[in-house]
């Protein structure tokens, strides 16, 4: 028996006295009550995102931060893209205006991850660029800029992962590619182009690297093959030995017009996919079987926060909460541009960020 337990017992009476004491003070509640565990699905406001709004993705920094940025203009407005900085608390600390966007054109960005440096990596809309940004000092770096494919489109930078090697691996929007850029910097080159990257209106979004697998996780909002009926899906791409990518296989398809976006991966392999066009997230099981969703009625998005959802766009990790961003894609509605806090009672898997990941 240690001496912790052993100096009680010789205190005799004291301790007997001490001990109904701190029951009377528990009773009268002059002592807090831990605080509960939240529930799985609870939700939360975690912040609001001020103009211009339309937040896409959310981004945990390894410095413990928090990073969201307006990937959406308002239609006639001249105002450039912001990138905004929180603590893990939701609390705004700084944020910066993106240079060089062109006014004329739809714009946005995304911060979409960040380097071996602790630079944020930045996907701007309008020239369709990849930037850095360093938090310190402010600084933004051109590092490339998207080719547009004859007769595929307008080139969308939308999502990027750090795969094997250090490389960026990008996802577009607007063109049926994942785009490569080497770990040193450089021209994009075409990683992977596919029919089935191919969207109806709606294309390719997340993108996530799975170490252990040596493998991509690719999620796409809808194809132009007429038998989907506007179902979206998540596919799994392997990366071969060689670099290049393996067979694009399905690992999930979604209902008519559910529209997923971006995802998180959790340690024990589940997959919190958010569905953009219903207003849910669905939880996945490795094997891409649902688990659950939420909220079970589709399109109203009530989760029993003050904000509903409305075109929740992504599924980022922080703790046992997935941050969510509310991008109000459909309506535009400024009231609901929110990161919201859902608790999912499971932790995610370590983001990939590997040393050679440096760009320029």
């Amino acid at each position: 028996m240690s001496a912790a337990f052993r100096r009680p017992r010789r205190q005799g009476g004291t301790t007997v006295l001490l001990v109904v004491l701190a029951a009377l003070v528990a009773s009268l509640g002059l002592v807090p009550a831990q605080a509960a565990e939240r529930p799985v699905w609870h939700t939360r406001v975690f912040a609001k995102v001020q103009k211009p709004g339309s937040p896409a993705y959310v981004h945990v920094h390894p410095n413990g931060r928090v990073y969201t940025s307006t990937y959406t203009n308002p239609m006639g407005d001249t105002m450039r893209s912001r990138v905004f900085e929180y603590t893990a608390s939701g609390t705004l600390l700084r944020s910066w205006t993106v240079p060089g966007q062109d006014l004329t054109k739809p714009r946005g960005v995304q911060v979409a991850t960040s380097d071996a440096r602790g630079r944020l990596v930045l996907l701007e809309k309008s020239r369709a660029r990849v930037l850095t940004l360093d938090v310190r000092t402010g600084r933004f770096v051109v590092q490339a800029t998207i080719p547009d494919l004859a007769g595929a489109g307008h080139p969308i930078p939308n999502y990027a992962a750090w795969g094997p090697g250090g490389g960026l691996f990008l996802t577009d929007y607007g063109q049926n590619v994942i785009w490569r850029i080497p770990a040193a910097g450089g021209t994009p080159r075409v990683w992977l182009r596919s029919p089935k990257l191919a969207g109806l209106e709606f294309g390719t979004t997340g993108i996530v690297y799975e170490p252990a697998r040596r493998s991509f996780l690719v999620s796409q909002q809808t194809t132009t093959d007429p038998l989907d009926l506007l179902r979206g899906h998540l596919y799994r791409v392997p990366v071969r030995a060689d670099g290049k990518p393996g067979v694009l296989r399905t690992l999930w398809t979604s209902g008519p017009l559910d529209l997923p976006d971006g995802f998180g991966i959790a340690r024990s392999g589940n997959i919190y996919v958010a569905l953009l066009g219903t207003n849910q997230l669905v939880k996945l099981g490795p094997d891409g079987k649902v688990r659950s969703k939420f909220p079970k009625a589709p399109l109203v998005g009530s989760n029993g926060s003050p904000i509903a959802f409305d075109s929740p766009s992504n599924a980022t990790f922080l703790g046992t909460r997935v941050l969510v961003a509310n991008q109000s894609a459909i309506f535009g509605d400024a009231s609901k541009h929110a990161i919201l806090d859902v608790e999912v009672g499971e932790r995610g898997a370590p983001l990939f960020v590997p040393s050679a990941s440096r760009l320029r």
